[in-house]
């Protein structure tokens, strides 16, 4: 929706749903000022009491040929500024996606493998889940990467080390199906 007159003094009469009690932040072509103005508000009404959610911090998206766009850690950070505190993040690499899935199916972290292109996200919610780890160079994250946080001291950056990589999620396909 557009803002709802020519000044901020219009922006902040626009009636709010009593029902809200929480701002959800995920992937949104669309997202705006009239959107981040009404975030602000619905969260400076509820206070605390609001619940602040985002679903990644992934802050591009790669596409082919080497180009990306701003991903919707962007517009978590957005609305974080705004607001003046923290989303709690439900996607990687929280946990909180594995532990709803693991309570609901029989997952066995041993048994299982985290696959992804970043380390920031995918490979640290497997290393935060105690699960295997293959990195799939296709994405954002080069294997300099890889090298440099796992030839660092320090432990947070040897927790973005993936246990496997490989170059392409093909390469995977083709090692399954021997």
């Amino acid at each position: 929706a557009a803002l709802p007159g020519p000044s901020p003094a219009d922006w902040v009469q626009a009636p709010l749903d009593p029902a809200v009690r929480a701002v959800l932040v995920g992937f949104d072509e669309h997202f705006s000022y009239a959107k981040l103005c009404q975030a602000l508000r619905y969260l400076l009404r509820g206070g605390p009491d609001c619940l602040l959610v985002g679903t990644n911090r992934d802050h591009r998206l790669p596409l082919e040929g080497g180009a990306a766009i701003p991903g919707t850690g962007c517009l978590v950070k957005a609305v974080e500024t705004a607001a003046q505190r923290e989303a709690f993040i439900v996607g990687k690499p929280n946990r909180f996606m594995f532990d709803c899935v693991a309570s609901e199916f029989d997952v066995d972290p041993k048994r299982t493998i985290m696959v992804g292109d970043r380390l920031d996200t995918d490979i640290l919610m497997g290393n935060n889940c105690h699960l295997t780890t293959l990195l799939t160079l296709t994405g954002v994250t080069t294997l300099d990467e890889v090298r440099g946080h796992q030839d660092s001291d320090c432990p947070a950056r040897n927790h973005l080390v993936p246990d496997y990589y490989v170059d392409s999620i093909a390469d995977l396909l083709q090692v399954l199906e021997e």
